[in-house]
């Protein structure tokens, strides 16, 4: 899976982006998105797939060719306008899926974009309680192409990694494959953060820490070459990083425009 969104769509972390280091090797550069997208339709020649929208956002995709036990599934999903790359699973897909009175065969995609659906248009409720709610090994990336908005999350285990980079024309790259975004953003990326959501208008938060601060730790790689940086959570640091309802962060005002 892969998502890459322009700077004027979702702005990535300052401190994400690392300058190029000594090494004038062309391949030391961070590639533009387009480059990067034809990668990943080189590495999955035989069965991969993307979609390229009018206001500079790509998702491309590629189911496993073969399933085993610890390779996590990768699904697409899209609804009204709505799109959704996802991979691992839910342990408690079925409750969900009765919780939001949906039809026995959604699948994870489908109910995270429900999730989002519901909550963004209807529901005063907290954003962070509702991927706490999501038990299981999982990585996301949402595109609602008709609001213009990016929302990322990876749960707790980190069996499931995501990925993300700054593109050498500034795009957001979020991948599940270390060697995409590896070699697509050079030294400006990192893993994304377990039991944190993105999003484009409001920045990256932890959702088991909603009201503590994200901090920076810089990334030195083997050569001693700055490459990115890891986010921790400053749990001493309290920030309101969302509007609040009472005690409560709402899901439907954090996730449309201001």
């Amino acid at each position: 899976m892969l998502g890459i969104f322009n700077k004027e769509l979702a702005h990535p972390p300052q401190e994400l982006n690392s300058p190029p280091g000594p090494n004038k090797n062309p391949a030391s550069k961070a590639k533009p998105s387009r480059e990067i997208v034809r990668d990943f339709q080189s590495l999955h020649a035989s069965n991969s797939f993307d979609i390229c929208f009018g206001n500079g956002a790509f998702l491309a995709f590629a189911p496993q060719e073969r399933r085993s036990f610890s390779t996590p599934q990768r699904l697409f999903c899209g609804l009204e306008d709505v799109y959704c790359v996802f991979t691992g699973s839910l342990n408690n897909l079925c409750s969900l899926i009765r919780q939001y009175g949906l039809s026995k065969g959604t699948n994870e995609a489908m109910l995270v974009i429900e999730a989002y659906r519901t909550l963004r248009d209807r529901g005063p409720y907290p954003a962070d309680q509702v991927l706490k709610d999501l038990d299981g090994d999982y990585g996301f990336v949402i595109f609602d192409n008709k609001a213009g908005t990016v929302f990322v999350a990876a749960g707790p285990s980190e069996r499931v990694k995501l990925f993300w980079g700054v593109a050498g024309d500034g795009s957001l790259a979020i991948s599940d494959s270390l060697e995409v975004i590896k070699g697509g953003c050079a030294k400006s990326y990192a893993p994304f953060p377990a039991s944190c959501m993105f999003h484009s208008e409001h920045g990256l938060m932890s959702f088991e820490h909603p009201t503590s601060m994200m901090k920076a730790m810089p990334r030195i790689d083997s050569e001693g070459v700055m490459c990115g940086a890891n986010f921790k959570v400053d749990v001493q640091s309290k920030v309101n990083s969302m509007p609040r309802v009472g005690s409560e962060a709402n899901w439907a005002m954090w996730t449309q425009n201001a």
